[in-house]
């Protein structure tokens, strides 16, 4: 180690646990390194239209969706509303501010637990901001106590 001080062999490994701190962090993604679990069977199985069945992924019982109110499925990103017995609505469950996931639905309102932003749960339009953008509707579909992504 000819020409090499003891500060530039210190300087070289504090650079370096630096670096493996920054990876440990995570790169570009500020996500976890880890893929996103997949819906759990019961939550998101794929039904076929064999029998008049609808296709598409079943979401939620259409009795655990309150008269009045709702549910976010945080792991299928939609918000189901039921704004009357008969009535299902569904929106995206991405805050159109930053995001995030929305939180819950309360007193008429979808709400982003974020940063404040309140969403109306007949339309989704934008009832308080910061978010200024309405939430993209879901189609969705009943078929008996089964609620089904189109």
């Amino acid at each position: 180690m000819a020409g090499t001080t003891r500060r530039t062999v210190l300087m070289g490994v504090g650079a370096a646990g630096m670096s493996a701190a920054a990876a440990a962090c995570g790169g570009e993604d500020s996500g976890s390194a880890e893929p996103s679990p997949e819906p759990s069977p019961s939550a998101a199985a794929p039904t076929s239209a064999v029998g008049g069945e609808p296709s598409g992924d079943v979401l939620a019982k259409l009795s655990d969706v309150p008269v009045g109110g709702g549910i976010v499925l945080a792991e299928q990103k939609v918000v189901l509303t039921r704004p009357a017995e008969a009535e299902i609505k569904a929106f995206s469950a991405v805050c159109t501010h930053r995001g995030c996931t929305l939180a819950e639905v309360k007193d008429g309102t979808i709400n982003c637990g974020c940063h404040g932003s309140k969403f109306s749960s007949q339309d989704g339009a934008v009832r308080t901001g910061p978010a200024t953008k309405p939430l993209s509707t879901v189609e969705v579909k009943v078929d008996g106590d089964r609620v089904f992504r189109v």
